[in-house]
């Protein structure tokens, strides 16, 4: 699949290039100890309340629950509004997978020009785009005269309510 990409790809081996404007991302620490929270059986009601449950089926770790490959994954801050449509609000942390192929309809981390954009990775009649999920913000068209690089696939958003 990678052949036809109008895009390079970022090797998840090495580390991650510089970014400018003060944008950053967080790597994840090696906790000294595993914290397991509690997860109930019971399910909350989004809707009618129900009788509570007060039965922990099993712990739940957030590191495996959020990252699959530690090794190739990062976290980035969200600035902006393009991605609302998403479920991605300004500053929400971003999990991001750097050893992911980029497919069409996934969410992508990518360097166009240099600065870094999160956006949905489209193609339509053979033409690769970014779309953002935002109507006030256009497509961006993966084309020659772009220099555009892959730096991941967003797994998980990580927002506050």
């Amino acid at each position: 699949m990678t052949e036809s990409l109008p895009f390079s790809i970022l090797n998840p081996a090495q580390p991650l290039p510089p970014i400018r404007d003060g944008l950053a991302w967080f790597h994840l620490a090696k906790p000294e100890k595993k914290r397991r929270l509690p997860l109930f059986i019971s399910k909350v009601a989004a809707g009618f309340p129900s009788p509570a449950d007060d039965y922990v089926e099993k712990t739940l770790d957030l590191e495996e629950l959020l990252i699959q490959k530690p090794a190739a994954t990062f976290f980035v801050r969200a600035q902006g509004d393009s991605m609302l449509g998403a479920g991605i609000h300004p500053n929400d942390i971003l999990v991001v997978d750097r050893s992911k192929e980029p497919m069409p309809d996934k969410i992508v981390i990518c360097a166009i020009n240099g600065e870094l954009t999160v956006k949905r990775l489209m193609v339509t009649d053979g033409q690769w785009c970014l779309k953002a999920e935002n109507p006030a913000y256009p497509d961006i068209p993966l084309t020659e005269d772009l220099e555009a690089v892959f730096w991941g696939t967003v797994t998980n958003v990580i927002h506050p309510v």
